[in-house]
């Protein structure tokens, strides 16, 4: 059966007929998504779920600013040691219970103590979280946090309801956003319904959403055409000119947030014991074979933003000093010889099994070859991928990031010692001592200077390929009103309906 006919049918299932489809939203996204727990998940996929499911305590508008979500208000002491919260009231949760600083309470401390929880080094200048009366808490710091709010702002900001949250809450997660957890199956769909009780419920209109893992491009967008799917995110860059001004679909193409990396693993495990991790003349060998716009131009029409930093060109910290390299083979050669390596050097690439990966690797595989690289591709799984990134069973792995307003968001966890998501295990005392001292300053000047020294590090040793900054494309049929879409890509749905 064709991939668009057999979302028909599942579609129409699970609707229940033509009546309730008028009230169902469906929404293709690129990937399945890892576990939808906020404290222990990283995927981009799961925070588009997570937008219309798990309330934040901050939210970010689309001018990047920090607006009031489950907290209406908030304040910093004078020696910026502590935060204190105001928080909305009339919140419940999805199983009833209520949304108080008690339960803001329980959730930062889950994120922070949580065994395998990925939020410890976001919220690491957490000290104590105390519960000034039912309305207010008072986040005390180590020391100054400037990025706080901003952390507060995605994962580590989301609210689980406490009772509901001491078991597997992967598999049935309980927030308290507008809409709350039906179904999953997984490499198949999850299934969400309206919540009545929210707090805004009177904003949101589609009873009931389906989100369905769409790996292919050009099969999102077939049923987006057919109109099996209302939104896909992520649409092809060489689909955008097909459809921009095609009648009955309007588009979104938003300047990004987010990059794609190739993390090198340095020190996690076996795979570890490759040349690249062994000496650096190899990485920046690597590099200097990469031909960064060439990749813009070939496999993203040119609407990519080639880079070798975190941080992208809207952003403060973006930093003209570190332009991207003109490709240089000789130079290449030359380091390789100079390292004393075998060649070819051989190394493996996992790359997601989505068509635009796959081109991305094919590419990188063709530039490294003609410096004396053997890279051996294997794709698999986004969700795989990253879980088999974080156990060290890679070499190389192309990864993507959905990006944070906060330059710490974008660098921090990735490449500091005790980072929870840096998965190649780099570590350099400086690079955290930098890294550090920049969480702890407001003035961005001096934040600036810190950030610059660190690129210096990051470009010589170079635990990490930045490779480009990709642009927030969404897709919806023309008789959705009312989207707004955000330089952080993600879908929220307040406000808008579906009209004739």
């Amino acid at each position: 059966m064709k991939a668009s006919a057999w979302l028909t049918a599942t579609l129409l299932l699970l609707a229940g007929g033509s009546a309730l489809a008028e009230t169902t939203l469906r929404i293709g996204i690129q990937d399945d998504p890892d576990v939808l727990d906020p404290h222990r998940s990283r995927t981009y996929s799961g925070r588009l779920v997570y937008t219309a499911l798990c309330d934040k305590l901050v939210d970010v508008s689309p001018q990047l600013e920090l607006v009031p979500q489950l907290s209406t208000a908030w304040q910093w002491s004078d020696d910026n040691r502590s935060l204190t919260l105001q928080l909305r009231q009339g919140v419940t949760f999805h199983d009833g219970e209520t949304f108080d600083a008690a339960a803001v309470k329980f959730n930062l401390d889950r994120a922070r103590s949580l065994p395998d929880s990925l939020r410890k080094s976001e919220l690491a200048s957490v000290d104590t979280v105390e519960v000034v009366d039912p309305q207010t808490v008072r986040i005390r710091l180590k020391q100054p946090d400037a990025t706080l709010l901003a952390q507060l702002s995605d994962r580590a900001g989301m609210m689980l309801a406490p009772k509901a949250s001491t078991g597997d809450v992967g598999s049935k997660p309980v927030c308290s956003g507008p809409y709350r957890f039906v179904q999953r199956v997984q490499q198949d769909r999850i299934v969400l319904e309206r919540f009545p009780q929210y707090w805004n419920a009177s904003a949101y209109h589609f009873d009931r959403l389906i989100f369905l893992p769409i790996p292919d491009t050009s099969v999102r967008l077939a049923n987006l055409r057919s109109g099996d799917l209302d939104i896909v995110e992520r649409v092809a860059p060489t689909d955008v000119k097909g459809l921009q001004g095609q009648a009955g679909f309007t588009l979104y193409n938003t300047p990004g947030l987010g990059y794609m990396q190739l993390m090198v693993n340095m020190a996690n495990g076996d795979r570890a014991k490759n040349p690249f991790a062994g000496d650096k003349r190899v990485r920046q060998a690597f590099d200097l074979a990469l031909d960064r716009e060439a990749l813009n131009q070939v496999v993203f029409e040119g609407l990519y933003a080639p880079s070798v930093q975190p941080f992208p060109q809207s952003s403060p910290y973006y930093d003209k000093a570190f332009a991207v390299p003109a490709r240089d083979v000789a130079r290449s050669q030359a380091l390789l010889k100079a390292a004393g390596v075998s060649l070819p050097v051989k190394v493996e690439l996992k790359i997601a099994n989505n068509p635009i990966a796959q081109q991305v690797g094919q590419l990188i595989q063709a530039m490294a070859a003609e410096a004396g690289f053997e890279v051996n591709l294997v794709a698999t799984e986004y969700a795989t991928l990253l879980a088999e990134q974080h156990a060290g069973n890679f070499e190389l792995g192309l990864s993507a990031w959905s990006g944070r307003p906060d330059p710490d968001g974008n660098v921090h966890q990735f490449v500091t010692c005790k980072g929870n998501q840096n998965d190649g295990r780099y570590c350099n005392a400086a690079l955290d001592q930098l890294l550090d001292q920049a969480r702890t300053i407001n003035d961005q000047a001096q934040r600036q200077a810190l950030y610059a020294q660190a690129l210096t590090l990051l470009r010589e040793e170079l635990p990490v390929f930045y490779l480009y900054f990709d642009p927030r494309i969404i897709a919806t049929r023309a008789n959705l009103k009312g989207f707004v879409p955000n330089p952080d890509g993600l879908i929220r749905l307040a406000g808008v309906t579906r009209g004739q």
